[in-house]
This record gives structure tokens, C-alpha cells and sequence, in this order.
């Protein structure tokens, strides 16, 4: 006799099976796979022109404001 625990858990772990063997979830899996690399490289160039772009507003309000800025 299973507990309610172990039933819970059989249950999680066919549900989980069963999901992982859907057309949608292999689809997701194998372009998010390919995907990666352009959207770690997309984020980190994204970051950069950020922090550029931040540094150069700081430096225009540190001139505006006569050096007073921090």
C-alpha cells in the first residue's frame, strides 16, 4: 500500500512523462537549444550599450553640472 506521499509523487512523475514526450515540449527544448547562444550573445551587447550609454549621461551631467555631480 503507497502512502499519499509516494501516490503524489508516482502521479508528479508520470505527469512530468508524459509532458516531456509532447511534440510542443521537444519543439520548445530543441529551439531553445539552438537559440541560446544568439540570445546570451543578444544580452550581453545589450548590457554593454547600456552601461556605455549610462556612462556617457553621467559624464554629460557631471560637465552640466560643473563637476558637482556624483
Amino acid at each position: 500500500m503507497e502512502t499519499k506521499e509516494e501516490r503524489i509523487a508516482r502521479r508528479i512523475r508520470e505527469r512530468d512523462k508524459k509532458m516531456k514526450a509532447s511534440p510542443g515540449y521537444v519543439t520548445f527544448s530543441i529551439m531553445f537549444t539552438l537559440a541560446y547562444p544568439f540570445i546570451a550573445v543578444f544580452t550581453f551587447v545589450m548590457s554593454t550599450l547600456l552601461a556605455v550609454f549610462s556612462g556617457i549621461s553621467r559624464a554629460m551631467a557631471w560637465v552640466v553640472s560643473g563637476g558637482k555631480s556624483h
